[in-house]
């Protein structure tokens, strides 16, 4: 058994950081050995909209605001509740001389797996899929496949989203089977201590580790198509539709332009009144990735409208506002 006494307040970011590296190697029970991980305190701005509060900025001011036991007690009850924090990467790390280009990955397998467990509204049966052993294998095997793929050898632009995009979504998929039955990816998203879906389920690619993290924020967005923010899925009633098929390099324009306006045709993600839009938030957390002023940003979604809102959309007067995100599962069971 551990006796865990208080010792004083904590005062600033650094004594927590302490704290936290010093239960380390806490046992606790049949000493069992709990590692945690200490989380980045960094403020990032994700897709979920939320900004992650300094634990710094949550102290400040407050001297002793709290005992050194409360705040062990505290963490090794949410590490006994939670699920291990990293996860052994998906894919496989393939020799050097295995590598292959991405023109050469074949998401054919992807694109039967879609086909047979996505409706037309992106509703995913998450229940039959994750009790079929062969198909739980398929998408593993797929997600291996994609391993083999390296960035450093030469594709063409639309191969190498129609990857990336098609990766995002397995990856997420293979997640949420995982955790399967749940509610929302936000249940596995933790902040601080325990294990977050978009950053501990890497996938090997070539000789590197993506998360899903790393593909959105340092791969697809800056590869300058916005459009990628109507195509990548984050398993929530709020995201855009999880096409059916997989995305093919030599389908990929229509499929994205497919994708844009099916987004824009759904209430949950616009609406019109007068001269007011209401859009989806999606706009405001990724709105430069479409342009530098508001203008600029409707003038180049303008295409993807319905078609009532393709005028007042690029009107000066027009004003915008947000609606909420619905980050509940988009199960077809709970549809």
């Amino acid at each position: 058994m551990v006796k865990i006494t208080s010792v004083g307040g904590l005062t600033n970011l650094g004594e927590l950081r302490h704290v936290v590296r010093s239960l380390t190697n806490l046992k606790v029970a049949n000493c069992v050995e709990f590692k945690l991980k200490v989380a980045e305190f960094d403020v990032r701005a994700r897709r979920i909209g939320a900004v992650t509060e300094s634990v710094q900025e949550q102290f400040k001011g407050r001297r002793r605001l709290v005992s050194l036991g409360v705040v062990a007690l505290a963490i090794v009850a949410g590490v006994i509740a939670s699920p291990a924090f990293g996860k052994s990467p998906l894919g496989k790390k393939w020799g050097r001389a295995e590598l292959v280009s991405m023109d050469d990955i074949d998401h054919s397998s992807f694109d039967k797996l879609l086909k047979k467990y996505v409706d037309r509204d992106g509703y995913v049966d998450y229940f039959a899929w994750q009790r079929s052993r062969a198909d739980r294998s398929s998408l593993q095997n797929y997600l291996s496949m994609l391993s083999r793929a390296t960035p450093s050898k030469k594709a063409s632009k639309d191969a190498q989203l129609a990857f990336w995009i098609n990766a995002y979504n397995a990856v997420t998929l293979e997640g949420i089977m995982q955790v399967y039955p749940t509610s929302s990816i936000r249940k596995h998203t933790a902040k601080l201590f325990g294990y977050n879906i978009w950053q501990d389920l890497p996938l090997w690619v070539g000789d590197n580790k993506y998360s899903l993290e790393n593909i959105e924020h340092k791969v697809l967005r800056k590869m300058k198509e916005p459009r990628i923010h109507f195509a990548i899925v984050c398993a929530s009633v709020g995201c855009p539709r999880l096409r059916n098929e997989a995305y093919f390099a030599k389908r990929l324009e229509k499929q994205l332009a497919d994708n844009s306006k099916d987004f824009f045709s759904r209430s949950q993600n616009f609406r019109m009144n007068g001269n007011r839009l209401y859009v989806s938030s999606i706009l405001k957390w990724f709105a430069s990735d479409f342009g530098a002023s508001q203008a600029a940003r409707f003038q180049y979604l303008q295409p993807y409208l319905p078609d009532a809102a393709k005028q007042v959309a690029v009107q000066s007067g027009t004003r915008i506002s947000y609606l909420d995100y619905d980050w509940l599962l988009n199960d077809q069971r709970k549809k």
